[in-house]
């Protein structure tokens, strides 16, 4: 996939944004393999009628 100029500006930027600084201490303090462990037996399965479900992770 090619990325866009926005893309490319955006990480070649030096300063870090409070969305980019929130973003990451949520990464790093939710326990994602656990909490999708939790969640896959009751998330949507790709049967039946509709869109197709978006990927758990």
């Amino acid at each position: 996939m090619q990325a866009s100029f926005s893309a490319l500006e955006y990480t070649a930027k030096k300063k870090q944004t409070r969305r980019d600084i929130f973003l990451n201490q949520i990464t790093q303090i939710t326990p994602w393999v656990w909490l999708t462990q939790v969640i896959a037996p009751h998330y949507a399965n790709t049967g039946g009628r509709g869109c197709p479900p978006v990927g758990l992770e």
